[in-house]
């Protein structure tokens, strides 16, 4: 995050050395040719810097590459399901004019309340015609590489611009802010998270408006792109409105007056956006809170998913100085590794912020890390590996709305950019030094010392494992022949992934029963949970994959079946010729439930319509 600093530009600086004819002037050809390439050095500094990006991005991402839809990239299989489905159903509620915000396609008849889990609205409408196109997988890949791509050049952009002079110092600090342990690691499966290519025009849209000026104008564009990152990510979008606050608070404390004089402007701009947000996201938020299958607060106690105190001196798992164990304990898994800067980095921070303690940006980004980080220990303090029962800051506001939503650990996603940000500051002022013979030498050393404090947390490329493969009798479309639109689709064995997996390749074609989502626990009680409990079919077809019992059905157990397919609103049952454990047994099973199959490609059929109309 960053504040309002009295050396603040709202243009890029002027490349030293040019000339400007004066007006009515003919300038010589020497000169015209100085201007031309004065002109394009800015442009192509620029793409440079993009370029420089996405090879940083492609590196993140390049196991996954080589086959996208034969592979899963990162450590959370089921994440990466998860999202593939939302960008395919993203791609099939657009082309069949579909609500973007609540469907029975999954968890059917019943239904998932998207907006209560991460419907990725806007990403999924812009990678319509690349899933309509590619599929699913591709689209989530590129959808993960470019968001890395894109999170570095926004704040590269908005530091340039608004906050620094140097560029280098300016993609020092984007490129932490992209490619920062939190951020690698989120890509193991979480694109909502790491889609914060808004997020540092949002701040700096807050920052201009306390500056007065363009009131309504500058309230419409913040607006405007409060929205867009409301159907990219909520998440992301309330993470980012606290460290505004967290901002404002810090600056209320330091600055008092002028902090006071700054809320004439603010209070209104943000009003103004505020009637601009509600006003477009009225629905959404109603779906949210009140719609159907909606959910409130998050499974599992808050400390599940905190941070220790002792992970932000350690190094993560997918980082340089990292290993497989270098995180286990510290941390509540792979994809939640937002702290792990290393103490190499901690120590330049620390310093950093003493040789800068009267600026004021560097106080207002050093605060606010500071409050962030704290948060993101969770309800009690941390003693090495282990909790204590004092409490931490997060115990305050554990039952507030919202609050009891967030994944605790995700507080240290606001400490990473404002420690992107005193990273591009640091740089800037020992670059304003470096041709000062008596800076130089600080400069170079300073230099030196920033880089050996990054080199450890640079990223590996996320792992990559083979992905089970889905039936040529979906990727070929001939379920369509079997299965009407909008009807159920019953993959056996019945588990959520594979029906997700199935679904996804269909671009959500038909319905399928279960999934994985965050749901209610029951009609009257919206407390979070994961998934639904299985149909009493679901639960025998596992039990016979699992070996737990026989292929023995009775008359009960059929009359069951059949009641369950009418629940599911199913018109067939698929079982895979190949992949499926105890494949002869679950075929017998579904033999006697239902009659006998009927081979069709690569799987065997059961033509349920009988039983469900």
């Amino acid at each position: 995050m960053t504040g309002p600093a009295p050396d603040t530009r709202d243009r890029e600086p002027v490349p030293a050395g040019n000339t400007v004819a004066a007006p009515h002037e003919d300038p010589d050809p020497a000169e015209r040719a100085g201007r031309k390439r004065t002109a394009v050095r800015p442009w192509r500094s620029r793409v440079l810097v993009a370029l420089g990006y996405l090879a940083g991005a492609l590196w993140v991402t390049a196991r996954g590459w080589p086959d996208p839809d034969g592979l899963l990239l990162g450590s959370r299989p089921n994440d990466q399901g998860f999202n593939e489905w939302m960008l395919a159903y993203a791609a099939h509620a657009v082309s069949h004019l579909e609500n973007p915000f609540f469907t029975t396609l999954q968890n059917a008849p019943s239904g998932v309340n998207l907006m209560t889990n991460v419907g990725l609205q806007l990403p999924g409408l812009v990678l319509a015609p690349v899933t309509l196109l590619l599929g699913a997988p591709f689209s989530y890949l590129l959808f993960i590489t470019l968001n890395l791509a894109g999170t570095g050049y926004a704040w590269y952009h908005v530091l340039s611009r608004h906050v620094v002079g140097s560029r280098a110092a300016a993609f020092v600090g984007g490129l932490f802010c992209a490619f920062a342990p939190a951020l690698v690691s989120h890509s193991n499966g979480h694109p909502h998270i790491t889609a914060q290519w808004l997020v540092p025009f949002i701040v700096w849209r807050v920052v201009a408006l306390s500056r007065g000026g363009h009131v309504v104008r500058d309230g419409l564009v913040l607006g405007g792109l409060v929205v867009a990152q409301f159907f990219v990510s909520l998440e992301i979008l309330f993470l980012t409105a606290l460290g505004c606050l967290l901002l404002a608070l810090a600056y209320l404390a330091f600055r008092p007056r002028d902090a006071v004089r700054r809320l004439r402007p603010l209070l209104p701009g943000l009003a103004i956006a505020a009637v601009l947000v509600s006003v477009a996201a009225a629905y959404p938020l109603w779906m949210q809170f009140a719609g159907p299958q909606h959910r409130v607060g998050h499974p599992g106690a808050p400390d599940m998913y905190a941070l220790k105190l002792g992970s932000y001196v350690r190094f993560a798992t997918g980082s340089v100085a990292g290993s497989p164990t270098s995180a286990v304990e510290w941390g509540p898994n792979t994809t939640e590794q937002a702290s792990f800067y290393g103490w190499p980095l901690l120590v330049v921070a620390s310093a950093a912020l003493w040789w800068l303690r009267r600026e004021i940006t560097a106080r207002l980004v050093g605060a606010v890390g500071l409050a962030s980080a704290l948060l993101s220990v969770g309800t009690t303090w941390t003693s090495g590996t282990r909790r204590t029962d004092i409490p931490a800051p997060f115990a305050l506001v554990q039952d507030l709305p919202v609050f009891d939503s967030v994944v605790v650990a995700r507080f240290a996603l606001i400490t990473t950019a404002a420690l992107g940000v005193l990273l591009a500051v640091t740089g800037d002022r020992l670059a304003a030094r470096r041709d000062r013979p008596p800076g130089r030498l600080v400069a170079r050393a300073g230099a030196v010392a920033m880089a050996a404090a990054l080199l450890p947390v640079l990223p590996l490329p996320l792992e990559a494992r083979g992905r089970n493969p889905v039936p040529d009798f979906v990727t070929s479309g001939a379920w369509r022949d079997h299965t009407a639109p909008g009807r159920t689709l019953v993959p056996v064995p019945l588990n959520g992934m594979t029906s997700l997996y199935w679904s996804s390749v269909a671009v959500a074609g038909f319905a399928v029963p279960g999934g994985y989502f965050l749901g209610p626990v029951s009609a009257t009680d919206a407390t979070g949970r994961w998934g639904v409990d299985p149909q009493p079919t679901a639960a025998l077809l596992t039990a016979v994959a699992r070996g737990e019992r026989d292929t023995a059905v009775g008359p009960a157990e059929i009359a069951q079946a059949r009641a369950d397919v009418r629940y599911w609103k199913a018109d067939a049952v698929a079982l895979p010729d190949r992949g499926a454990r105890r494949h002869d047994d679950l075929k017998a099973v579904l033999d006697a439930l239902y009659g006998p199959g009927q081979r069709v490609d690569d799987v065997w059929l059961w033509d349920v319509r009988p039983f469900t109309r």
